[in-house]
């Protein structure tokens, strides 16, 4: 398993960068979103909408990237590739939208972002040949 340079997790939780995720469309387009994330150890966590074209894309091929740039001079990124996974845990997926919110949006505002994405959501993990070995995402629904 990958484990991530000091340097490395400084630069992935600096400020409020957003992920950029790359999954693949069933006629092999890529399909390339902004999504909040954080950390959990040497995993990326992030959520979305169950019925995302992302979730199904990587419910029918589990093949993803994942990129986040420091968009300031002297500029810098890292960018992740794997494999992703879906599992349904509703009670991590609320902790973690919590977590996230807090993150993006300020302390004070993480319960109403928590209780928001922390419904109804299945969990996905992002298994990376190089860099990172995980990448854990909660998918919610309306």
């Amino acid at each position: 398993m990958y484990t991530f340079t000091v340097e490395e997790r400084t630069f992935l939780l600096y400020g409020t960068r957003t992920g950029k995720l790359g999954t693949v469309c069933k006629d092999g387009r890529p399909h390339v979103v902004p999504v909040w994330f954080t950390l959990d150890g040497d995993t990326i966590v992030f959520t979305t909408d169950a019925h995302s074209v992302k979730a199904a894309n990587i419910r029918r091929d589990p093949r993803v990237c994942f990129c986040v740039d420091d968009e300031t001079p002297p500029y810098a990124y890292i960018m992740i590739e794997g494999t992703a996974s879906l599992s349904d845990d509703l009670d991590a997926l609320l902790e973690w939208a919590t977590y996230i919110g807090a993150r993006y949006m300020g302390q004070d505002q993480a319960e109403a972002f928590g209780k928001r994405n922390g419904v109804q959501k299945t969990e996905q993990h992002f298994h990376a040949p190089r860099r990172v070995k995980m990448l854990l995402c909660f998918l919610w629904q309306h």
